[in-house]
């Protein structure tokens, strides 16, 4: 009896800490209903998507609490309407094809009028139906139009009649309406092909030119990348492995890729090489140059004659602005612009033009510690004016009306309450009759007209939802279009993420970031704290993305399992200052740890529920390199972290990256690199607390290699650490990335609350029913 007893008390103590020290599938399954997919099932009027047509009218779809609703605006008459009668059209379909459609879930989300605006078009399943919008008769229309065979690795000329492509590491050209094809280039080879940008973290065979306006000729290069070093990756399998091998440049080398830039005439191929020395693989606006899928930094002259360009400088230090003869290949220097850092045109797109038919180049530059535009003499180099100025910064320039001499833009820095709230604005060449075209408080989201009289303003806060106005070119409200309605999401017990203010670790510069908590915050608890972070310095933890999101990655979920969460935009990030952006260049690997070290110390101290003694981080890529760096360097104060997919060592990172905000590689008179100092296996004996490291082993972005050397010095150390491999993924692990998160939850449950997880609780991925589809 009495061993009985004691077996008995031994269970019901156990039964009793399972139950005060575990996290059930309850709160696993309540936390997942804070991901993305599951949320915006409660969120409606969400979206606006417009597309235009006709005289500057519009039409887009919307979620409504029961389905899903089309609305036609007319920006010339100033109304907005339903699309059509959604009832008739239900109903009429329903009759046309023998099923129930209503009103509000009708199978199709795409339509269009017929030219005299009197039917509709539309498509379900292989057919295309049209419905007269005034008696509602459906008639079948016969198969959907077929769409033009479409290869993401062609670029198709304006005139839309020719495709350029890669093959056999030459250009050729494509007859569209015949398909006949026909070889522009003739001496492209391996590693010295023809608008190739598939080394590095690239490999694609999308070729990287730019049309003439009159399709008639290709702005392109030849790519050099013979004496590049190569990567290695071999795959996981059953049987023989295969090895992937590409060039992969990395800082200190002596070769890295250089382009031979080249115009390619095309009815009469003809190659005709610019008369200047080769580039360096690099662009003004990022790392490389074709960000944006296309030739970056080369624009045509109206009359197709010239090709204005800009060289830049291995190091991102020096550009010089060109401009060549199309015809010759000669290159005349207009000006440079030399930085004692890193010159960047802006973040959404290159933010300089060549004006050619009153010889004027728009500039983009730092100089006065704020990202401005400044206009330019194009024959002789001579700076006429500068265009924008204040403490603020253009972020994107989107177009420039030459007839008028107005330049309408992007700008972040203007609104009084935060300083990465983007306005959108107009200003004179001459740099006079500024104005925000968007003054109201909040993050505003463009969609223009193709007239460019009119566009969509779309504008919120982190914790306010989206306002749809359609407004004319001088910002003058038309008409309201739609307001986001969070009423049944926060029937839940949802609440909207708090945004807040810090300062820096400098103590006077003001930080900006977002804290979320769990939906029933007990304040007179004490709440362990998870950092997400990106510590950039090209993008930032928050990147840019200030306007309104009901949830944000896991960062919900994490703190609806009983966590404080912080996004926290450190210094050394853009969208602010130069001087801000450059707090730490050349020293990388400060990552804004000291700013988030100081940040949630503040936190804490405005916070009671805030638990100083359990802090957690974590991060991918950039992220992965910051939080390993963090276990390291702050290892009393962050006891937990997580490290995905790290550029932990930058100088096994491919060159541009880390040329661009470290500078090149020097040594000093030990033979000590400025690189050394900043890699994370130089710091892993300091570790203390628990580290999770990850990487797919097939990582061509961030080598695997990375997380190796953290390995081996983890390892020479004697410490400990946790490991997850994807052995097949790229640098996001696809299919996996559920497993990873569900495996974050563990680990932060387990080592930063000190609690058991469900075992392998399977995430999965939900659909909108408003949408056809269901969990």
């Amino acid at each position: 009896m009495k061993i009985a007893f004691t077996i008995g008390a031994t269970l019901l103590s156990f039964c009793l800490f399972a139950q005060n020290d575990s996290v059930t599938v309850a709160d696993y399954y309540r936390a997942e209903q804070m991901l993305y997919s599951n949320v915006a099932q409660k969120v409606d009027y969400a979206s606006v998507r417009a597309n235009w047509f006709g005289n500057d009218q519009l039409w887009y779809r919307v979620l409504t609490p029961t389905g899903s609703k089309f609305i036609l605006a007319d920006a010339v008459k100033g109304k907005r309407t339903d699309a059509f009668d959604h009832q008739k059209l239900a109903a009429a379909l329903s009759t046309a094809t023998g099923k129930n459609y209503t009103a509000d879930k009708l199978p199709f989300r795409s339509i269009s009028y017929t030219d005299d605006g009197k039917s509709l078009l539309f498509t379900t399943g292989n057919e295309q139906w049209k419905a007269d919008l005034k008696t509602y008769t459906i008639t079948a229309n016969g198969a959907p139009p077929r769409m033009m065979d479409y290869n993401p690795n062609e670029v198709v000329s304006p005139d839309g009649r020719k495709a350029a492509f890669i093959k056999d590491y030459n250009l050729w050209e494509r007859d569209i309406a015949t398909n006949q094809s026909t070889q522009l280039t003739t001496d492209g080879v391996q590693y010295f092909g023809y608008a190739t940008d598939n080394a590095g973290w690239k490999h694609s065979d999308a070729a990287i030119l730019r049309w003439s306006s009159d399709s008639k000729k290709i702005a392109t290069f030849q790519q050099d990348e013979r004496k590049v070093g190569d990567m290695f990756l071999v795959n996981t399998k059953v049987g023989h492995p295969k090895l992937e091998q590409w060039k992969y440049p990395m800082p200190g080398d002596s070769n890295v890729i250089m382009i031979q830039r080249v115009i390619v005439n095309v009815d009469k191929p003809k190659v005709i090489r610019l008369q200047v020395e080769p580039d360096p693989h690099r662009g003004t606006l990022s790392d490389d140059i074709s960000s944006s899928g296309t030739f970056d930094d080369v624009d045509w002259s109206a009359d197709n004659n010239e090709l204005a360009f800009v060289s830049t400088s291995r190091d991102h230090k020096i550009e010089k602005f060109r401009i060549a003869d199309a015809v010759t290949g000669r290159v005349r220097e207009v000006f440079e612009e030399k930085v004692p850092t890193q010159y960047e045109s802006g973040q959404g797109a290159i933010n300089w033009r060549y004006l050619s038919k009153t010889h004027e180049i728009i500039w983009y530059s730092e100089r006065d510690n704020w990202g401005h535009l400044y206009l330019y003499d194009a024959n002789t180099g001579q700076l006429k004016n500068q265009i924008t100025k204040g403490n603020w910064v253009v972020t994107e320039m989107l177009r420039v009306d030459e007839d008028k001499r107005i330049i309408y833009f992007l700008a972040d820095g203007l609104d009084a309450a935060n300083p990465y709230f983007t306005h959108f604005c107009s200003v004179g060449f001459d740099g006079k009759n500024f104005k925000d075209l968007t003054p109201e408080t909040g993050m505003h989201r463009i969609q223009v007209s193709p007239s460019y009289k009119y566009y969509i303003d779309d504008y919120s806060q982190p914790n306010v939802p989206n306002v749809f106005v359609l407004k004319n070119i001088s910002g003058k409200i038309i008409t309201p279009l739609e307001k986001t309605d969070v009423s049944r999401l926060a029937a839940t017990g949802w609440k909207p993420i708090q945004p807040f203010t810090v300062k820096a670790h400098d103590q006077t510069t003001d930080l900006y970031g977002l804290l979320y908590t769990p939906e029933h915050l007990d304040p007179t608890k004490k709440y362990p704290v998870i950092i997400y972070i990106y510590p950039g310095p090209q993008g930032g933890s928050i990147g840019g993305n200030w306007g309104f999101a009901p949830t944000r990655g896991d960062n919900n979920a994490l703190a609806e399992l009983g966590f404080i969460v912080v996004q926290l935009e450190g210094t050394s990030n853009p969208l602010r200052s130069k001087s801000f952006h450059d707090m730490s260049y050349g020293f990388m690997a400060e990552n804004t740890l000291p700013d988030q070290v100081y940040g949630i110390r503040q936190l804490a101290a405005r916070y009671s529920f805030i638990d100083t003694s359990r802090v957690g981080i974590w991060g991918h890529s950039g992220g992965g390199f910051a939080t390993a760096c963090a276990m390291f360097k702050y290892p009393d104060f962050f006891k937990v972290g997580i490290s995905e997919s790290g550029n932990h060592d930058n100088r096994n990172y491919e060159d541009d990256w880390g040329e661009r905000y470290i500078g090149l590689l020097t040594k000093d008179a030990n033979g000590v690199d400025n690189y050394e100092a900043q890699a994370n296996e130089i710091y892993a004996g300091n570790l203390k607390g628990k580290l999770l490291l990850a990487h797919g082993l097939m990582d061509d972005n961030v080598p695997p290699t990375n997380t190796m050397l953290v390995i081996e010095a983890l390892e020479k150390a004697n410490k400990d650490y946790d490991l997850i491999v994807f052995p097949n993924s790229h640098h996001g692990y696809g299919q996996y990335s559920y497993y990873m998160m569900r495996r974050r939850w563990d680990y932060f449950v387990k080592n930063l609350m000190g609690k058991i997880p469900p075992k392998e609780y399977e995430l999965k991925i939900s659909f909108d029913p408003r949408n056809g589809g269901g969990r």
